[in-house]
């Protein structure tokens, strides 16, 4: 039996559908892509025939099947014998039937498929059980009336006869996938390939990747899990088959992609793959406009998800039904905020910051840009770039933003639950959680910050299983599992935490975050020798954040080392009247030196300049100490803490 794709497919049908008739391109793309679909039609087209002629063996300058009419489109010209032109019996076997007529010929059951099937190959006059259909064959030989029987005339008929049995296959079998399967389809998106030869252009193909990773999970999530960004990105550029990558990541499908950025135009070529077998099961290739990029993506969402058989929502389909266009300068410093902002540093967070505020000066209706903006400002104020004062007015008015464009965003509804987090709204903040994990059970950063949060409020158990929970879905995202040791720590299980970071810094030993909570770990292990060099390390790649470089005081303060901490807090002290240095550190430094009045004399400004970290006060072990005081107590309720 010969095979074709399903596109080629599509169209030899539509031209069987309307033999001795022309049939234009416009109808081809109605038929097979739907007419809110863009993409370069004349060459897929093209393409689609020439397979068509390839299997049928017909020659486009004299062609016995398909007949191309310049200009106009394609006209299927084979004599075909319908039930009606028969006069004769039908043969029992194919060897009897090209005895009787010298041709092969081909007798299909086809009588009561199910709904779908092509039309004219159908004729259904009564219902049928699903155990009916399921015995179902395409067979040779007799059968009984009301059957449509289609006898093609010519050499190569048995090939025509072979790709509508595929056909009446697929059909069948895409009608009938079940509800509920026994394990979910895995689906990868490797690192699409940046052709555009300019490695300044890199954002743009790194960023599609993600936006379609994003795109694609949102998708049945009962039937289809999505390989996270994290876990794909070491496969850009690599040399494996793609059954071997299926393998590795335990993928069903691959998606593979290459972009082509030039001035305003994108040229984006995607192809799903199944592994097992390294089947091209879908390709594409879409030549416009970059503001008609969000229409793209969502044309190849719901292709991928027409072949893998995963049923739309009613609300997918009415945004697929009208896709938004958004401006090119607003995409493209949107990509840029994002690739920045997922590098994590202060200085990356802030040129992020810089290409956010672009995206929303190019679109203020950008959801997605003021939740970035939101992450932006609330991530610069926990790692002590931006003053509380500056940052979380500005995070929390950019997370509300995107809700008020987008209310469904789970995106939108993390940002603003950080951002509560981080003003001390307790109530609120777990609401925007629960709300986020709701509309998007696999938004991995949702589970992470509400893991932060349940360790905030003493809940450590609950804290670790959402840590985790993030981890499984984003496993080489190198702050969630960094953050997963940080839920060890706040629990005081320094052996688990320091086997989890140790993890995160061989993950990425550039990586300040993964050393800072790795020394802190060792500092509450008690080994204090390792725990200096880790803080040092954390505070030199971090740029020298004043956060970070107080950890390194606190280290040597626990260390028996006094005098050298106190130096690093009165340095702290002198460059806080030049730039942002959090109060809540001095007090870490002063608390591990036993400097009581010191303690709280600092702890005080970090309450009144609403220093984010005064949000860990119950639980951060240097403080375990002060517990008792009634001054450290009345803290605890004024921020309101268990």
């Amino acid at each position: 039996m010969l095979k074709l794709e399903r596109i080629p497919l599509e169209i030899l049908i539509l031209l069987l559908e309307h033999r001795g008739e022309i049939v234009s391109r416009e109808k081809i793309v109605a038929r097979v892509w739907g007419n809110d679909v863009f993409l370069d039609t004349d060459n897929s087209i093209r393409g689609a025939i020439r397979k068509v002629r390839q299997a049928l063996k017909d020659d486009p300058e004299t062609p016995r099947f398909i007949q191309t009419v310049t200009g106009r489109g394609y006209r299927f010209i084979a004599p075909i014998i319908s039930p009606e032109e028969e006069h004769t019996a039908e043969p029992a076997t194919p060897e009897a039937s090209i005895a009787a007529t010298g041709t092969r010929s081909f007798v299909s059951e086809t009588d009561n498929w199910p709904q779908g099937g092509s039309v004219g190959l159908v004729d259904q006059e009564q219902e049928r059980t699903a155990a009916d259909l399921a015995d179902t064959e395409t067979v040779w030989g007799q059968v009984s009336r009301p059957a449509w029987r289609w006898l093609f005339v010519g050499p190569v008929s048995l090939a025509i006869v072979s790709i509508l049995s595929l056909l009446a296959a697929w059909v069948w079998r895409a009608s009938r996938v079940p509800t509920v399967f026994e394990g979910k389809t895995v689906l990868a998106v490797l690192p699409f390939d940046n052709l555009s030869r300019d490695p300044d252009q890199e954002f743009f193909s790194q960023g599609l990747t993600e936006e379609m990773i994003a795109q694609i999970g949102k998708l049945n999530r009962d039937r289809l899990k999505v390989v996270a960004r994290s876990a794909v990105a070491r496969y850009k550029g690599s040399a494996l088959s793609a059954k071997e990558i299926g393998k590795e990541l335990s993928a069903d499908y691959l998606v593979q992609g290459s972009v082509r950025l030039s001035s305003d135009r994108v040229r984006i070529t995607v192809q799903l793959i199944q592994a097992r077998d390294q089947t091209d099961v879908w390709t594409e290739s879409y030549d416009r406009e970059l503001e008609d990029v969000l229409a793209v993506q969502d044309s190849v969402v719901r292709s991928i998800a027409s072949e893998i058989h995963i049923a739309l929502t009613d609300e997918q389909e009415k945004r697929f039904a009208a896709p938004r266009q958004i401006s090119p300068e607003a995409y493209e410093a949107y990509l840029k905020g994002r690739y920045y902002w997922n590098k994590r540093t202060g200085e990356s967070m802030q040129k992020a910051e810089q290409y956010f505020e672009q995206a929303i000066d190019n679109d203020p209706t950008y959801a997605a840009a003021y939740s970035g903006l939101a992450d932006c400002n609330s991530g610069l104020t926990w790692h002590g770039f931006k003053s509380p004062a500056e940052a979380l007015p500005k995070a929390y008015a950019a997370a509300r933003k995107a809700l008020e464009i987008n209310p469904e965003s789970a995106e939108a509804h993390a940002s603003l639950g950080l951002a509560m987090s981080h003003r001390w709204d307790w109530t609120g903040a777990e609401a925007e959680f629960r709300r986020a994990l709701q509309l998007d059970p696999q938004y991995a950063n949702a589970y992470h910050w509400y893991g932060d949060y349940l360790s905030i409020r003493s809940r450590h158990g609950e804290a670790l299983a959402e840590a985790k929970h993030a981890l499984e879905l984003d496993p080489l995202n190198l702050m969630i599992s960094t953050w997963v040791g940080l839920r060890y720590y706040l629990a005081h299980d320094y052996s688990r935490a320091i086997d989890q970071n140790r993890n995160s810094v061989e993950l990425d030993p550039n990586f300040a975050a993964a050393h800072l909570l790795l020394g802190k770990d060792y500092l509450g292990a008690g080994l204090h020798s390792e725990a200096v060099d880790e803080l040092k390390k954390a505070a030199r790649l971090s740029g020298d954040s004043p956060l970070y470089t107080a950890q390194v005081a606190v280290a040597l303060a626990v260390a028996g080392r006094n005098g050298d901490a106190l130096r690093i807090a009165h340095e702290l002290e002198t460059v806080s009247r030049k730039r942002y240095v959090s109060p809540y550190g001095l007090a870490q430094i002063y608390a591990a030196s036993n400097k009581k009045e010191e303690t709280f004399k600092w702890l005080q400004a970090a309450y009144e300049g609403h220093a984010v970290w005064m949000g860990y006060l119950a639980v951060d072990p240097i403080f375990d100490r002060y517990r008792s005081e009634e001054r450290f107590k009345d803290l605890l309720r004024r921020v309101g803490l268990p």
